[in-house]
């Protein structure tokens, strides 16, 4: 059966980011699926909340606190993930983000600091997960990007630019790992989330919507459906790809 080939069943997945919003979602969306999901954030409290979500759905789940800006605590969090699972099959690179500033007031330290955040800590975690994925039957790994890294943005330098690092990593990892490993990207765009809903009043909603092809904000389950197609075998075939999820923007629809 065509849906058969959407199943995580009995995987295990490792999302960061995952205390809330698109992690949160995807986490779950795996959990339907039959994964198995360590859920990883720097809020104890949001993960716990996460992972009794995922348990009441009748699949096993890990809450590990994890800065991806530390080293030591990514060494740790895959260390708690085989410790608890023995596999990770599926790696989620979530976490990530960065406030606007414009570029004359973007310091060398916030520059690096945005860098660290969305791109460096990325490729420390999937360097430590692939190994043990190369153990085993292989597996997937999916970076959520954004549409910054494409799309130029006033005041958006730090961050624009360390989402396009982290989908041309993408790329350079695909080809390096094929065919054991599958890298893929999301670069999501203007989705409804805890960081996003404060700002969105009646007035910039209609604007950001009026600038997006499809005319809405994106959800939550946008991106955690685009994430369950690259993290499963229905996406066996792709491999490097960065898969815009976005409302059809070819220019940004940030008004100001």
């Amino acid at each position: 059966m065509i849906l058969d080939r959407f199943r995580l069943d009995d995987k295990v997945a490792l999302v960061t980011g995952a205390g809330r919003g698109i992690g949160q979602g995807i986490a779950m969306a795996f959990a339907e699926c039959g994964a198995n999901v360590v859920c990883s954030a720097r809020s104890q409290a949001e993960i716990d909340d996460s992972a009794a979500r995922i348990r009441e759905l009748g699949r096993r789940a890990l809450a590990v606190p994890c800065d991806v800006n530390e080293r030591a605590q990514l060494e740790n969090l895959v260390a708690e993930t085989m410790r608890e699972f023995g596999r990770v099959d599926v790696l989620v690179n979530n976490a990530g983000g960065w406030p606007p500033k414009p570029a004359l007031q973007t310091s060398e330290k916030y520059f690096e600091q945005a860098l660290r955040f969305n791109v460096t800590s990325a490729f420390l975690l999937s360097r430590f997960v692939i190994p043990h994925m190369l153990d085993r039957d292989g597996g997937a790994i999916v970076n959520i990007s954004s549409a910054a890294g494409r799309l130029p943005m006033s005041g958006f330098v730090a961050y624009g630019t360390a989402k396009a690092a982290l989908s041309f990593m993408t790329k350079e990892l695909a080809l390096e790992l094929a065919p054991r490993v599958r890298v893929n990207a999301i670069a999501v765009g203007s989705v409804e989330t805890s960081a996003l809903a404060p700002f969105l009043d009646e007035d910039l909603r209609g604007k950001m919507e009026a600038l997006t092809p499809m005319r809405r904000i994106g959800s939550v389950d946008d991106i955690a459906l685009a994430a369950l197609y690259l993290a499963s075998p229905a996406s066996s075939y792709v491999t490097g790809k960065v898969m815009e999820v976005d409302g059809g923007l070819v220019t940004t629809n940030w008004p100001y």
